[in-house]
């Protein structure tokens, strides 16, 4: 899901000279992290696989993050995770011993519930969910109705003689993200909504194949979900979470 990497911020990364552009692409090492340090305001970091690998502390980060904050550096969380929301990524953080604000994180979760903020999404239409307890809950705070999501894990669509498979008209958007409990139901109905419902927005969390789902190894991403979506309503989506511009534009007007 996310490829374990830290980014940091230039006070201004128009001004950067081609041999300063170079020299910020080398590795880390004694001789240029001054310099990095006082170069820089602000450090991107990805959270899975690079803050933790499922419940797993990774060794230094609680020692790296205090430093950057001694130094007054600014701190932002980016995750392509959307099983949970901002809030309970700050119970994660607050359980594995990190003070981190809510406000510094930044979820592909939220990412979606923002995009349908900014694009004026109608507050009477319905946002149907494939995806975690974060895309629904990211989705009420924003005030949208979600259908969806984990209520629907244990659902089953049946094949039957004269049986209709019905799905609510006013839905306007269907989300997708990862999913543990992704079924046959829930891709039929996102995919009767898309196909059948006049204006419906495909919105994708992101499109990662694999993601640290546990500290021992790598599991299927969203970009699994989303992959099954496309094929059904051969229609791409609009993605929210990196390296989409959206996400990038949103951090940057933060």
């Amino acid at each position: 899901m996310e490829q374990g990497s830290m980014e940091a911020t230039n006070r201004n990364p128009s001004s950067m000279s081609g041999v300063a552009a170079a020299s910020a692409a080398e590795l880390l090492c004694c001789a240029n992290a001054r310099a990095l340090l006082d170069s820089v305001d602000a450090f991107l970091f990805d959270c899975d696989g690079v803050i933790w690998k499922g419940d797993q502390l990774i060794d230094g980060v609680p020692q790296t993050l205090d430093m950057l904050r001694s130094k007054g550096k600014k701190l932002v969380f980016v995750t392509n995770n959307s099983t949970k929301s901002r809030i309970q990524y700050a119970n994660k953080f607050q359980s594995l011993g990190l003070s981190v604000n809510q406000d510094e994180i930044f979820s592909s979760s939220f990412a979606a519930a923002m995009y349908l903020k900014v694009n004026q999404f109608p507050p009477h239409k319905k946002v149907y969910v494939i995806g975690g307890e974060g895309i629904v809950q990211e989705l009420q705070l924003a005030g949208f109705t979600a259908l969806g999501g984990p209520e629907d894990a244990e659902k089953r669509a049946q094949w039957k003689s004269n049986c209709l498979f019905e799905h609510d008209k006013y839905v306007g958007a269907v989300v997708v993200g990862l999913d543990p409990d992704i079924n046959y139901y829930k891709l039929q109905y996102a995919t009767l909504c898309i196909r059948e419902n006049p204006g419906c927005l495909f919105i994708a969390t992101n499109r990662d194949s694999v993601g640290h789902m546990t500290d021992l190894q790598e599991w299927p991403g969203a970009g699994c979900m989303v992959a099954a979506v496309c094929g059904s309503t051969e229609q791409e989506p609009t993605v929210v979470g990196k390296p989409s511009t959206f996400m990038m534009d949103f951090l940057l007007q933060k």
